[in-house]
Parts: C-alpha cells; structure tokens; sequence
C-alpha cells in the first residue's frame, strides 16, 4: 500500500447470514484528506467503520489501516491507538462529570494535547461540572470531539457525526473539523447521509451502494467527470436508446429529453444532435444530483 494511503480496502466483503453488507468495496483514502464515506442508510458505512477498528471482521477481501491489516489482532490495536473514533451513538460514560470523563480518558494517551483541550473547552463551551447524561445531543457531540481530536490521532473516524444535531450545532461541528485538519496533520474519515455536509467539507467522496463504491474521486473530478446535457425539441421528446458509452440516465419530460452523462460527453453530444433538437445546452451537476442519479441508476 503506497504511503499516500490511510486506508485501503480491496475487494472488501461482509456478509451476515443471508444478507451481504458489503459486495466487494474498494477504498482508497489519501493521507490529509477530508474523505466523506456517503451513501443512503443501509449501504454497508457502519460495517465498513467497524471492519476498519477492529469491531468486526471482513467474510473476504483485504482491509488495511496505516499499511496494517485491519483483521490482525496486533495490528488492530495499533490501529486504534492511533485513530480517533467517534461513533453515531456517542458513547460516553453518563455517569460522569465532563471534567472527569475528560481527565479519565486522557490518561490513556501518552500524547494527549492539553492546549487542544483548553481549546475546545472553550469553543465548545462544555460545562466542566455537569453530568454527562445531563448534556444535549449536541454538547454530547461535541464532547466526543473533544475526545478524539485531543490525542493525537493521525485519523479520525466518524460515524454520521451530525445525526439529529440542530443546523447551528451542526455548522460549528463541521467548522471545527475543518479548522483541525487546516492546523493538525491528520486525516478525516466520515460516513453520512448528509449530502450537503459532504459537500461543504469534504475534498474527497466515495459514494457507496449496496454494498459496493459505485462513484469515488475528488469532488472537483467528480463534478468535471460528470455532466448533464439537456435537450429540447419542438414536439414530444423522442424515446432513444443511446448508444455511446457513458450515459447513466435518461428523463423525458415533455419536449425535454435530460440525458445524465458519467463520461464521454463529446461522443454522446454526437449521437444527441442526431435527433434534431431545438437546443442543446450541457449543464454542471450538483454532488446531490451525482448521489441520486448514481444510487438510483444502480437500483
């Protein structure tokens, strides 16, 4: 595995029962990104983050983390002493103050940062003195932040980070994200199902589906890479079957006729003046547009 990669999955597979959760993913997560792991709920993110520490382990495939495998018990631990994780459940122990949880944890890690710490006390305004099980969802998260970003981790794994925090908890999560791997030499690794979030930090995306990763890249690639061209004509669009390679979709409405391209756009642009269009114009796609599409056409 080359240096560049955190993580590495080849041909990944979990299956339980009858059910396979993964069919085959293939990751590969650059060292420094802000990688976002999106797919639609049951798409095999939360297995993928527990095959990763540890919490589980793969049917077949490879499954590696900082050049380590992810199913060998020695590596594993490795694994986990160097990333932070924290999960969609926010696992904390309620019975303690937030003081106490903090000084209890930071005794694990010999590397702790005391001056991020004092950092995200303060701008995340966390009460010292008050009962974990006392916090809101959103303080209960960004306590679990706290935890993570504070020592030293060389990744950190989250687990829909923002799940049923209110919009302006939710910006100042994604803000402090942000600010950390800007000032910290680290890598972000997030699952979610928030579209927009991904888009609004991550440099990078896997869309994952069924099991599978059906689009991955960088969203810059990704948004070239993808296009839409839509086409008018004066009565009724006609049904065509496109035969240029590249064509994920294609909607009539009316007089329009909207094909969604993943490449090849000059070839299939050929092929569409054939028909004898009024217009025809090639439209930019939004993240959301390249998610709905891709999941939809894989359905």
């Amino acid at each position: 595995m080359p240096d560049t990669w955190i993580i590495e999955t080849t041909d990944l597979r979990k299956s339980y029962g009858a059910v396979d959760a993964l069919r085959g993913l293939r990751l590969q997560v650059p060292r420094g990104s802000i990688f976002g792991f999106l797919g639609p709920n049951g798409a095999g993110k939360t297995t993928t983050l527990k095959i990763l520490l540890g919490m589980a382990r793969s049917t077949s495939g490879q499954a590696q983390v900082f050049g380590l495998a992810a199913d060998a018990p020695e590596s594993s631990v490795q694994i986990r002493l160097r990333t932070g994780f924290v999960s969609e459940d926010r696992d904390l122990y309620n019975f303690m103050t937030v003081g106490e949880i903090i000084r209890f944890t930071a005794a694990f890690y010999p590397r702790w940062r005391a001056d991020l710490e004092q950092r995200y006390l303060r701008s995340f305004d966390l009460p010292l003195a008050r009962k974990v099980k006392a916090l809101s969802r959103g303080t209960r998260t960004k306590l679990a932040l706290l935890l993570a970003l504070c020592r030293s981790a060389d990744l950190l794994v989250l687990d829909e980070p923002t799940s049923g925090l209110d919009p302006a908890v939710t910006e100042e999560v994604l803000q402090a994200l942000v600010a950390h791997v800007a000032r910290e030499e680290m890598t972000i690794f997030f699952s979610s199902h928030q579209i927009a979030e991904v888009d609004q930090i991550a440099d990078r995306v896997a869309i994952v589906h069924q099991g599978r990763a059906v689009v991955a890249g960088t969203l810059d690639d990704l948004r070239e890479q993808f296009r839409g061209i839509q086409l008018v004509f004066d009565a009724s669009a006609p049904a065509h079957a496109f035969r240029s390679p590249g064509v994920a979709r294609v909607r009539r409405e009316g007089r329009v006729l909207t094909v969604f391209v993943s490449t090849g756009t000059e070839q299939i642009l050929d092929e569409a003046r054939t028909l004898g269009p009024v217009s025809v114009d090639v439209l930019p796609v939004t993240l959301k547009e390249i998610f709905l599409e891709t999941v939809t056409a894989e359905d």
